[in-house]
């Protein structure tokens, strides 16, 4: 039975990594973040999805911290950035493990498979594909998608092309990828194992600034997402301490 805790219209898992590495062993796995959590107020096709999914691990230290604010915290931040390090670094002498990437820019998942696989020693990522922009509108597209992934014996299916956009791609073709057991939805860390992108110092991560670190470097993508969409999040949570908050779908 899992153990799992509400905030604002969704649940998450109260897990810690260790454990998960070890249970993880199929399903859909979704990683929310404040940016999540604040589409999910407005998009009812993302929080259907986010009603199904097999997994959901708290992404944000922001997050941990709100759901320790409400009296409900969870053991630890299980970001997909970190998770998906820690996922092929546990299954290193597994063989039955075998990972397709799909996102980042042309050329950036390959550099991320070449990494990953010299990092391990032996070819855990058997195939990669940076899909076009706007791929997700474009069917034909994505079925020459789903038969690159398909002609691999992958079983490991890690999509980073932003959300919803992937977690919707996810669901909407998952039953068409024959040999696909575990999906990770996980934003842009496939631009982080290729070095395309650096992550915040750890101590901006340790103390929720993150956001702020992506905000210096990404300024001109990042301003309206976390000063304008974003903040009307810690409003929400007040509102869920105070139990006046009410799920926008029902």
């Amino acid at each position: 039975m899992k153990n799992r805790i509400p905030i604002l219209n969704v649940e998450v898992d109260n897990i810690c990594k260790q454990d998960f590495l070890a249970e993880f062993k199929e399903g859909v796995l979704i990683t929310p973040n404040v940016d999540h959590l604040m589409k999910l107020q407005k998009d009812k096709e993302f929080y259907d999805i986010y009603k199904k999914a097999d997994y959901v691990t708290v992404d944000s230290k922001i997050v941990f911290l709100a759901l320790k604010f409400l009296g409900t915290p969870v053991k630890e931040v299980i970001t997909g950035s970190d998770f998906f390090p820690s996922f092929y670094n546990y299954h290193k002498d597994n063989k039955d493990i075998k990972i397709f990437l799909l996102g980042a820019m042309e050329g950036v998942a390959d550099k991320a498979m070449a990494y990953i696989n010299k990092k391990i020693g032996r070819g855990i990522v058997v195939g990669a594909h940076s899909p076009s922009f706007g791929f997700e509108k474009n069917e034909e597209e994505c079925k020459k998608i789903l038969d690159i992934i398909n002609a691999t014996d992958a079983n490991v299916l890690v999509v980073g092309v932003g959300a919803p956009k992937q977690e919707k791609w996810i669901y909407k073709y998952k039953d068409r990828l024959h040999h696909i057991k575990i999906h990770l939805a996980i934003g842009a860390t496939i631009d982080f194992e290729a070095g395309n992108i650096r992550r915040a110092p750890k101590v901006l991560q340790m103390v929720a600034m993150e956001w702020l670190y992506r905000l210096w470097k990404e300024p001109k993508r990042m301003w309206r997402r976390y000063i304008i969409e974003d903040m009307p999040f810690f409003n929400l949570i007040f509102k869920q301490k105070r139990g006046k908050y009410r799920n926008p779908f029902g």
